[in-house]
């Protein structure tokens, strides 16, 4: 008798071993894993009240809060499909991605209502909104707030067994580049297996204590809402991320571990007030979302006390990939080791990656030749919500094309070089934006950079930093240029630097170099397409 896969089991099995353990930390209230299951078993009730049918979409915009983790298990026991929302999205941007998902339900936080009433009347399958936490106050939202619908609905519980692990669980959209926002889909057998792996690798119990730091609306919140859910952990829940906050939270609920973009670390390093907290009881930070540098890997380490190393992987796989710790085998000392836990990684379990080249086939693990990274992954996306021809230019010869460029060592280690659309093409040479940045993050004043190409008559297009200084720094284009240029081969080097205040950002924490490109593309007809726009 095979049992379906699915995230369902996760929730039932921890609410049985560890009933009266605290499940959830948010804000003030502490939620054992009996009343979490308890929880999400009557919003599976309430929305089945709503008339929600098999497969409907359920969307949520909200922060990271217990509601919010509670919809990932109670979306799903009733039959429906879990939409968490990127809360920086435009409304037009919400607008379209409600409709294009037909979402027939949307739960949201009092923050939003103005959003949200605004954009209704361009709404074209949502029926029922219901107030996350607040009082109704119009005609057109449900009656009753989601905690009304909770305490009026009996439990419900579907039968495991009746349950298809290949149907769509999760929708998560993804940024859009060039086209609108592509919907991934993750099926029950995705996440299971994807949490699984996850587990057993970051060696998750019952005494983990992890802070939400990745909103939960984001590529599955990397995993942490399964993963640490099957093992009986505390997951901890911070509503907008904030470093006295995290701080003050890390402290107060004694976390372990938590999970950060970059440009958060970055944030966390340079913030004064962490010598106000005992932060003795963070054991490892891990870096994603964008690729991490030595130095920053090193100031955590110094700073907090505990270990860091980076993390690979996409929305499309659910979405860890890869993971820089340390390899038993191949332990790192000094320099080298920071440098080995600033790396893409190698795979977990149950993930396969190659390198391949433009015909598809594995190029030299030398460490040296570079190639696209493809995986086949037990997380891997059952493709793009009603795109079949985006699915099939990803999904090719059954291996995933991810568009990140890398390298392979001979210990199987990757090294992302860059994005295919972030290579910078300088007189027929290939420069790396991540090895620059790298670079220039390791001057003492700066505090972020972006490294992307600008056009240039003689060269095609030349590297070019916009750079934030960290705060009371007063370093000169001048000198950070002589810094770089000491370090890396002078093609390599940015031709100019732009100093800003804030470099914008995604919802995540992500630079937008996107955004910043705009400026120099702006009107010109590119050899490179996705940089060109027409004014």
């Amino acid at each position: 008798m095979n049992i379906p896969l699915t995230p369902i089991r996760f929730l039932r099995y921890a609410s049985q071993q560890f009933p009266n353990k605290v499940a959830i930390a948010c804000g003030d209230e502490h939620i054992t894993y009996r009343q979490f299951a308890d929880r999400s078993a009557r919003l599976a009730g309430a929305l089945r009240g709503l008339g929600i049918k098999p497969g409907d979409r359920i969307a949520y915009l909200s922060g990271n809060c217990h509601r919010l983790l509670e919809g990932y298990y109670g979306v799903v026991e009733a039959g429906g499909v879990l939409l968490p929302l990127n809360i920086r999205l435009t409304p037009a941007e919400i607008a379209y991605i409600l409709n294009d998902s037909g979402a027939t339900v949307l739960i949201f936080q009092e923050m939003f209502t103005p959003m949200v009433e605004g954009f209704r009347s361009q709404l074209e399958t949502v029926k029922s909104f219901v107030a996350l936490d607040h009082t109704p106050k119009a005609a057109w939202m449900v009656k009753q707030n989601y905690e009304q619908l909770l305490a009026a609905a009996q439990p419900y519980h579907t039968d495991i067994m009746q349950v298809d692990e290949n149907a769509l669980a999760e929708l998560f959209y993804t940024s859009g580049t060039s086209a609108n926002p592509k919907g991934v889909m993750l099926t029950h057998r995705n996440i299971y297996l994807h949490a699984l792996n996850v587990a057993i690798n970051f060696s998750s119990d019952a005494n983990s204590v992890e802070l939400h730091t990745i909103p939960l609306f984001h590529a599955n919140g990397w995993g942490v809402a399964h993963s640490l859910t099957l093992t009986g952990g505390k997951h901890v829940m911070i509503g907008k991320f904030d470093p006295p906050e995290v701080f003050r939270i890390i402290e107060k609920e004694k976390v372990q571990a938590c999970s950060l973009v970059p440009t958060m670390a970055t944030a966390l390093v340079n913030c004064p007030d962490r010598t106000k907290y005992d932060l003795s009881s963070l054991t490892r930070i891990t870096l994603g979302g964008a690729a991490a540098s030595p130095t920053l890997v090193r100031e955590l380490e110094e700073t907090f006390k505990c270990q860091s190393f980076s993390g690979y992987g996409l929305t499309e796989t659910c979405p860890v990939l890869t993971t820089a710790k340390s390899k038993v085998g191949l332990e790192l000392e000094g320099a080298a080791r920071y440098e080995g836990q600033a790396r893409t990684g190698y795979a977990l379990p149950g993930v396969e990656v190659r390198i391949v080249d433009g015909d598809d086939k594995d190029v030299p693990h030398d460490g040296v030749s570079v190639g696209e990274i493809v995986a086949q992954s037990d997380g891997v996306m059952d493709g793009y919500w009603k795109q079949p021809e985006a699915t099939a230019a990803v999904m090719r010869n059954g291996w995933f094309h991810t568009g990140d460029m890398a390298t392979m060592d001979e210990n199987g280690y990757l090294l992302i070089v860059d994005r295919k659309k972030d290579i910078i093409v300088s007189g027929g040479e290939n420069i790396s934006s991540l090895e620059v940045e790298k670079a220039m993050l390791a001057h003492p004043d700066i505090y972020e950079v972006a490294v992307i190409p600008i056009p240039d008559e003689r060269w095609g297009e030349v590297p070019k930093a916009l750079v934030s200084l960290k705060p009371g720094a007063k370093a000169t284009e001048a000198e950070i240029l002589e810094f770089v240029r000491s370090r890396l081969s002078h093609y390599k080097c940015p031709r100019s630097i732009e100093f800003m205040d804030v470099l914008p950002k995604t919802g995540t924490g992500k630079i937008l170099k996107k955004e910043l490109r705009k400026k120099y593309w702006s009107g010109t007809e590119s050899i490179r397409p996705e940089m060109a726009t027409k004014k």
